[in-house]
């Protein structure tokens, strides 16, 4: 019965402890959308569709000095999102998001400005960043747009 005692003390103390002295979580998110700019014209409208299964690369450097690396496709919404939970001493500082391929057969070209975006993330946990959209568009344009 003793035992039993001590061993209830020592689980109390061991849950006190590492609530007091625990670390504390972080969640972090990106998320950001590719669009097909079927005419080229650097603007979206009616004619322009977003692009799914688009790949998308993040790279974040975390505040403890780690390089993460994290790999996303775009859903039917054209929206990828990247999402994870660490240590807050481990929360990402700054991140690169950068389009890597889009696997639409006729919008595979990427937009000026689209290379990648650099941003400080400096969010509190549970929010999310969103990131400028990614442009790609076709090798040639469509007779409709000129």
């Amino acid at each position: 019965m003793e035992a039993q005692k001590n061993l209830v003390m020592g689980l109390f103390m061991f849950i006190v402890l590492v609530s007091e002295f625990g670390v504390r979580a972080w969640t972090g998110e990106i998320h950001g959308r590719v669009v097909c700019d079927v005419c080229g014209d650097s603007s979206i409208g009616p004619e322009d569709h977003v692009l799914e299964g688009a790949e998308v690369a993040v790279l974040c450097i975390t505040k403890s000095g780690e390089v993460l690396n994290y790999q996303a496709f775009t859903n039917a919404k054209g929206i990828y999102t990247v999402a994870e939970t660490m240590p807050e001493s481990d929360r990402w500082d700054a991140c690169l998001a950068r389009p890597i391929s889009s696997f639409h057969e006729h919008c595979t070209h990427l937009g000026d400005g689209s290379s990648g975006i650099k941003f400080s993330y400096n969010h509190l946990s549970g929010y999310s960043h969103t990131v400028k959209t990614f442009i790609y568009r076709p090798a040639s344009v469509p007779t409709y747009c000129i």
